[in-house]
């Protein structure tokens, strides 16, 4: 790793700020400073995956500072070659071909979320595009390791509302139509690429499960779901021989079990379940699919084998890696893995596992720039909300801020409170750059899975529905009262930061809450519910009643009323705090419209608001660039409200796409980086 520099060097903190720091922030800022690129530039690899047959393996490495796909000979790692040449938007899904002749991968342009599907040549080097449609996303419905030549995948060139169900042929490129989509959410094949299952939304905001024969879907469902169902209730394939098909189901119970249904009888057994949380993960067989082992993931992964040698493997590998394993690629004759190592407090790593010789190989760490930093443990906890609900969290303490490791520090410091999207999805405990950046700025970092939030039984998502603003907000709220109460924070020194529904909770924390936080960053976040639900991507048209339900009714009084009431738009004239707000150009789940709009809102009322704009980019930053000058902007924001230290913004703005129409005198340094 290259020698740390002094301090102050590349150090944005004005005397002012150290004058009015706490003791904890000082004790922060004696630790080196990391630099952002190191946090988040390309990683040196990412995403390795092994052939089927066991011959090669492939990841993700930059070539000419862009990710690419990369290939080398199990046999002969140093002949790595790179497969792609992608010069402006990083490569980031990747699988192989059943057969092992070609890596496969999905890019879209921009960030418009239309992926298409293209295939490289491992011997030869040729690329196809797959999928050579405007305007179309593909989804992959089936690689099978029975039929080698062809996959099926879906496509909506035709309506964009559905995906139409496709066979095609690897060596040719040739589609060949199967099933129309029209009205169905998705579809489920077996091994040998036979549609089996069909689901389509039904009148309750569940789905109704039918059974496919020769391409024909019955007339009355096999099994349904009601809206209370319909975010922990799914099928989760076939073995190989067609006989067992797996669910993740929660009918009957709170969280989601590992069910194994017997295809000719119906009956059903439990093979996996837990109390406190939905099964999250499984291992199957590669030949077989029979399921080998399962993950429970409460506050952390915890991983239940059901194969005795499965489980001496894993037993194996847990005794000689230091952190969470997790095994992401298997050989078809399974005598080779790939298996994952997050420590948290050092860069996750990959390595090779020969399961016959009992041998581990490095294959790479992701950053080894990292090695050495000073990164921070992340802390497990426990919150309650105000009606008695539990709410699984993670703490990161700055540097040098909690001497005796009881997750508590010393003496307050300020805190970013870091709301994850979705709103239907989760926090997870792991190496996360964002709580290791926040953390060496001299910041507490809290993630709270707030009601809504997935993997903790469908109760606690039930808890959520039409809460927008309301009670989970109040989870928020409540987190950083916890915060404010153990003494891990003052309460004026406390923001909010988020993307997605993360940047709407930073809007509703600064609009509902306007005396709360400090200061907000809001990314990608909408600001009009009315406006968001009508220019969501019309592929997502399947589960719009669950939207409804679970957001608010556009289409009755009620709930027209009800979403207007919890926009933040309508309540712009309330902030009364900074407020920094990221956007793609491109973004189809958030449209520019949605930043626009409030942005103008507080022009018309005199309110400062620094936004910056991304031309190439959609729901997020996936251009390392990008990211970086954002996050260069976010932290020198950060540090006139919260008193923490900040890397210089230097070139990062101008070597991105940003685009700031509106405050960059706001946020010092960002009138200098634009000249």
């Amino acid at each position: 790793m290259k020698a740390l520099q002094s301090l102050l060097v590349g150090v944005l903190v004005t005397s002012s700020l150290y004058s009015t720091a706490t003791p904890a922030i000082a004790a922060a800022a004696a630790a080196p400073l990391i630099e952002r690129s190191k946090l988040f530039g390309n990683p040196s690899r990412a995403g390795a995956s092994l052939a089927p047959n066991g011959e090669w393996l492939s990841w993700l490495a930059p070539r000419d500072g862009v990710l690419n796909i990369w290939v080398a000979p199990v046999a002969d790692l140093a002949a790595a070659k790179p497969l792609t040449a992608s010069k402006d938007r990083p490569i980031r899904q990747t699988f192989w071909a059943p057969d092992s002749s070609m890596v496969m991968y999905v890019q879209d342009k921009g960030g418009d979320e239309n992926f298409l599907l293209y295939g490289i040549d491992v011997k030869s080097g040729v690329e196809r595009t797959l999928t050579p449609f405007e305007k179309t996303r593909v989804q992959v419905i089936n690689v099978s390791p029975l039929i080698k030549d062809r996959i099926l995948v879906g496509l909506n060139n035709r309506d964009a509302r559905w995906h139409d169900v496709h066979s095609l042929e690897l060596k040719t490129g040739e589609l060949t139509e199967i099933m129309r989509g029209d009205g169905y959410a998705g579809f489920l094949a077996d091994a040998n690429l036979a549609i089996r299952m069909a689901l389509r939304p039904n009148a309750d905001g569940g789905y109704d499960f039918f059974t496919v024969n020769n391409n024909t879907v019955d007339q009355k469902p096999l099994a349904s779901t009601t809206l209370e169902d319909s975010l922990t209730t799914q099928p989760g394939g076939f073995t190989t021989d067609g006989k067992t098909l797996y669910w993740i189901d929660s009918r009957g119970r709170n969280t989601a079990a590992l069910i194994a249904q017997d295809v000719a009888t119906g009956k059903t057994r439990v093979v996996g379940e837990s109390p406190r949380a939905d099964i999250s993960n499984a291992m199957s067989n590669p030949k077989t699919g029979e399921v080998e082992a399962y993950a429970v993931t409460y506050l952390r992964d915890e991983w239940v084998a059901i194969n005795p040698n499965i489980g001496a493997d894993l037993a194996w590998l847990r005794e000689r890696l230091k952190g969470d394993v997790s095994v992401t690629t298997r050989t078809e004759n399974d005598q080779l893995w790939t298996v994952a190592v997050d420590p948290v407090v050092s860069s996750p790593s990959v390595y090779l596992f020969d399961r016959k010789q009992r041998k581990l190989t490095e294959l790479y760490v992701s950053r080894p720039e990292l090695v050495g930093a000073p990164l921070q443990t992340m802390h497990p906890i426990e919150l309650k909300s105000r009606d008695g609900l539990t709410l699984p969290s993670y703490l990161t303490l700055p540097p040098g801020s909690d001497r005796n490791g009881d997750g508590r520090p010393e003496a307050p410091v300020p805190l970013v409170l870091l709301v994850h999207g979705g709103p239907w999805a989760r926090d997870d405990f792991g190496y996360n750059p964002y709580h290791q950046w926040l953390a060496n700025r001299g910041y507490a970092v809290l993630s709270v899975n707030y009601r809504g939030s997935t993997g903790f039984g469908k109760s606690f998502i039930e808890a959520a529905n039409l809460e927008w603003a309301g009670k989970m907000h109040d989870d928020l709220i409540d987190a950083v009262q916890w915060a404010i109460d153990q003494k891990v924070s003052p309460a004026d020194k406390i923001a909010i930061m988020g993307g997605s529904y993360g940047g709407y909770a930073t809007l509703v924390g600064l609009t509902f809450t306007p005396t709360t936080f400090a200061c907000g960053v809001d990314i990608v976040g909408p600001s009009n519910l009315e406006t968001l639900l009508k220019t969501i991507p019309p592929y997502w048209t399947a589960g719009i009643q669950q939207f409804h339900r679970r957001m608010g009714d556009p289409n009755t009084p009620e709930g027209l009323a009800l979403l207007k009431e919890r926009s933040p738009l309508y309540k712009a004239g309330n902030i009364a705090k900074p407020l920094l707000i990221g956007q793609g150009a491109n973004d189809p789940r958030v449209n520019q419209a949605e930043s626009d709009q409030i942005v103008h809102a507080m022009q018309q009322k005199g309110i400062p608001v620094t936004y910056v704009l991304f031309p190439d980019e959609g729901h997020g930053f996936a251009r390392p660039e990008n990211n970086i000058a954002f996050n260069a902007v976010t932290e020198n924001f950060l540090a006139t409200c919260l008193g923490g230290r900040a890397e210089q913004i230097g070139a990062t703005v101008k070597s991105s796409s940003a685009q700031v129409p509106v405050g960059a005198a706001f946020t010092p340094g960002l009138e200098a980086a634009l000249k």
